[in-house]
C-alpha cells in the first residue's frame, strides 16, 4: 500500500511539473544586482553616521521600511492587528516580483545594527544596556542571514551573492566580538575581509576605493581578536583554513563577477588613461562615434557631413546627461575637491567629444559658406555659386570662426583638464590656427570699408598666428595645407591693399598718404581745399554739398553812432541865437548857451529835471 501511494504521489508531482514547465519557459527569471555596501554606505553618510548619530540613522531605516512596504503593497497586518510577513522567494521570483523586496531584510538588519551601536554608546554609563545591545545584534544577524538565503537564489548575480555573504559574515563577527568569542569573531571577520578583497580586485577601478576602505575598517577588530587569542600564528593558519573551507566557491563567484562587470562595462582609453563605461547610453554612443568617421569619409558634400555630425551631437547630449545623473546619485562624486575619479574623467571625455565634433560641424559650415562668398580682393574671379543661394559676406565667416574659438575656449575649461599641460598646449595651437583665419576675414571686412591701413595690420597679425601654429604642426582637422595657402594669399592681399591706397590718394610721398582713404569725410568746404585733389562722393549724393559756407561767421566790430549822424542832417537850425547867448549884462552865474546846449535841450538831454 505504501509503494502504491508513493507512486501515485510521484505521478501527480510529474504531472504538476509538466503543467508548470511551459509557464516557467514563458516567464524567464530576472537577474538582479544588489550593491549592498554601496547602498548602505551612501545611506549612512546622508543620514547621521557622518557625525556618529546612530539614533538618526535608526529613524531613517524605520521610515524607509515603512515606505518600502507601502510601495510594494506588502504591509504587516492592518491598523488594528499585526501579522508578521517576511520576504520569501515568492516575492523575488514569483509574479509581480520586484528587486525592492530584498531591501526590506537589508534595511531591517541595518536598523537593528544601528540600535545596537546606539546602545553601545549609552552602555558606558548604563551597563545593563549591554544585554539589550546583544539582543539587537542577534536580530540583525537574523535579517542578514535571511537576506543571504534570498540572494543565493538564481534571481541574483554572483556579485550580489558575494556581497550578501560578506555582509552576513561581518554582522555575525560583530555579534561574536561583543560576546568576547574571539576565535569565531575572527573567523567571521576574516571571511568578510577576504570577500571584500576579492571583490575590490574584480570590480572596476572607480568602485575599488569603497571596498578597500571596508577592508581597512575590519583590520583593527581582527588585530584585537588576535591579541586576545594569544597564538597569532596558529590563529592565522586557522583563519586561512576556515576561510578556504567556508568559501569553496569564492573563486568561481569572483570570476563570474569579473565577466559580468566586463560585459556590463566598456573600457575606453583617452590620454593614457583607461575610463570604464557603465551606462548603457554611453556605451551605445561610443560605438556610434566609432562608425561616424567612416560615414564622414563617404559623405561628399558639407551638407551631408553637417547632418551626420548634428545627429551624433544629440546622442552625445543624452550620454552626458546619463553620466551626470549617475554622479548626482553618488554624494562623494558631487564634491569638486579631490582627485578626478573615473566617472568624472568619463564626463570630461564626453565633453571633449561634444566640443571637438561641434568644431568639426562649424568647419563644414565655413566650407559651405565659402561656396557663396565673394572675395573683395578678387572681385573679377568667378567662384562656384549655388543657384538661389544668399551671398555670404566676410562678416558671416568671421562670426563662424568666432564661434569655433569659443568652442576651443570651452575645451580648455573642461573640468579635470586644467592641469594637463599637453592638452592645454594642443588647444592653444588650434586657437592660433583659427585666429589666423578670423584675422584674415576681419581684414577683408576692412578692405570693403576702404580702411587700408587697418587691413594691412590684420594681415600681418594673421600671418603671425599662422606661423606660430605651423611650428607646432596641428594634427586635427587637416589645417596645415589651409594655413600654408592662407599665408600665400595674404602676401598678394597686402600688395593689393597697398595698390588700392596709392590709386585712391594719388600721392605716396609720405607714409600717411599711402593709407589715405577716399571714403574719409572732411569737414573743410570745397573752396578751402581747391589745391588738393580728393574725390568726395558727398558733393554728388547729398542735397547740401559742402562747397561754400553761405552764412558767414560772426565777428566783433566797433560800434558807430549812425543814428546821430543821420538825425543831424534833418535838423533845422534857427537864423539867430543871440537870445540864447548870454549877454554881458546878465548874471555872472548864468552859463551861456551854445549850439550844443540847444541840441541837448531839443532832444531832452542834459537838462535838469
Amino acid at each position: 500500500m505504501v509503494t502504491n501511494t508513493e507512486n501515485a504521489v510521484e505521478t501527480k508531482e510529474k504531472s504538476v511539473e509538466k503543467q508548470l514547465e511551459p509557464e516557467t519557459a514563458q516567464e524567464p527569471t530576472k537577474v538582479y544586482t544588489l550593491e549592498i555596501l554601496h547602498m548602505i554606505k551612501g545611506a549612512q553618510q546622508q543620514h547621521g553616521l557622518r557625525h556618529g548619530d546612530y539614533q538618526r540613522y535608526r529613524g531613517y531605516c524605520t521610515r524607509r521600511i515603512r515606505r518600502l512596504r507601502k510601495a510594494l503593497k506588502f504591509p504587516q497586518g492592518d491598523r488594528r492587528h499585526f501579522k508578521k510577513k517576511d520576504v520569501t522567494l515568492q516575492q523575488i521570483n514569483g509574479k509581480g516580483s520586484d528587486e525592492k523586496f530584498i531591501h526590506i531584510p537589508l534595511i531591517s538588519a541595518e536598523r537593528a545594527w544601528a540600535y545596537a551601536m546606539q546602545l553601545r554608546q549609552e552602555a558606558n554609563t548604563e551597563p545593563r544596556k549591554k544585554f539589550h545591545l546583544v539582543s539587537k545584534l542577534k536580530r540583525a544577524c537574523f535579517y542578514s542571514l535571511q537576506m543571504q538565503e534570498l540572494c543565493n537564489s538564481d534571481a541574483f548575480d554572483a556579485r550580489s551573492k558575494l556581497e550578501a555573504e560578506a555582509y552576513n559574515a561581518w554582522i555575525h563577527g560583530s555579534l561574536h566580538f561583543e560576546l568576547s568569542l574571539w576565535k569565531s569573531a575572527a573567523e567571521f571577520l576574516r571571511k568578510s575581509q577576504l570577500i571584500y578583497e576579492k571583490l575590490a580586485k574584480a570590480l572596476p577601478e572607480e568602485e575599488q576605493a569603497l571596498y578597500k576602505a571596508k577592508v581597512d575598517e575590519i583590520t583593527p577588530s581582527l588585530r584585537y581578536c588576535s591579541y586576545n587569542i594569544g597564538e597569532e600564528t596558529s590563529v592565522e593558519k586557522l583563519l586561512q583554513m576556515r576561510g578556504k573551507g567556508l568559501l569553496e566557491n569564492l573563486d568561481v563567484l569572483v570570476n563570474q563577477t569579473k565577466t559580468e562587470s566586463n560585459e556590463s562595462s566598456q573600457t575606453v582609453e583617452w590620454r593614457d588613461r583607461k575610463v570604464t563605461v557603465r551606462p548603457e547610453k554611453v556605451r551605445l554612443f561610443l560605438l556610434s562615434v566609432q562608425e561616424l568617421n567612416k560615414s564622414l569619409e563617404n559623405a561628399k558634400t558639407p551638407e551631408a557631413k553637417i547632418e551626420l555630425i548634428e545627429n551624433i551631437l544629440m546622442d552625445c547630449k543624452d550620454a552626458i546627461t546619463a553620466v551626470k545623473d549617475e554622479i548626482k546619485q553618488d554624494p562623494k562624486l558631487r564634491s569638486a575637491s579631490g582627485p578626478v575619479t573615473g566617472i568624472q574623467y568619463l564626463l570630461a571625455y564626453l565633453s571633449h567629444i561634444r566640443l571637438i565634433r561641434t568644431v568639426e560641424r562649424n568647419i563644414n559650415l565655413v566650407e559651405q559658406a565659402k561656396q557663396n562668398f565673394d572675395d573683395p580682393n578678387h572681385q573679377n574671379s568667378s567662384p562656384t555659386k549655388v543657384t538661389g543661394a544668399k551671398r555670404v559676406r566676410s562678416q558671416d565667416l568671421t562670426r563662424l570662426y568666432e564661434i569655433i574659438l569659443q568652442n576651443i575656449t570651452e575645451m580648455q575649461q573642461i573640468s579635470g583638464m586644467e592641469e594637463d599641460n599637453s592638452y592645454q598646449s594642443e588647444c592653444e595651437v588650434l586657437a592660433s590656427a583659427f585666429k589666423a583665419f578670423r584675422c584674415y576675414y576681419i581684414a577683408l571686412t576692412l578692405i570693403e570699408m576702404k580702411k587700408w591701413k587697418e587691413a594691412v595690420a590684420l594681415y600681418e597679425r594673421s600671418v603671425n598666428y599662422a606661423n606660430s601654429s605651423l611650428k607646432s604642426k596641428p594634427n586635427q582637422f587637416n589645417l596645415i595645407p589651409d594655413l600654408q595657402k592662407l599665408i600665400t594669399t595674404i602676401e598678394s592681399c597686402k600688395f593689393s591693399a597697398h595698390a588700392y591706397s596709392v590709386l585712391e590718394h594719388g600721392d605716396d610721398s609720405t607714409e600717411d598718404s599711402i593709407f589715405y582713404s577716399k571714403s574719409q569725410k572732411s569737414s573743410k568746404p570745397l573752396f578751402e581745399r581747391l589745391s588738393q585733389y580728393k574725390e568726395d562722393q558727398t558733393l554728388n549724393t547729398t542735397k547740401s554739398p559742402n562747397v561754400y559756407k553761405l552764412t558767414p561767421e560772426m565777428e566783433p566790430i566797433p560800434c558807430k553812432p549812425l543814428f546821430f549822424d543821420l538825425a543831424l542832417n534833418y535838423v533845422e537850425f534857427p537864423a539867430s541865437l543871440n537870445d540864447k547867448v548870454q549877454s554881458p549884462g546878465k548874471k555872472s552865474g548864468a552859463n551861456p548857451a551854445g549850439i550844443s546846449g540847444f541840441v541837448k535841450g531839443f532832444l531832452g538831454w542834459g537838462g535838469k529835471q
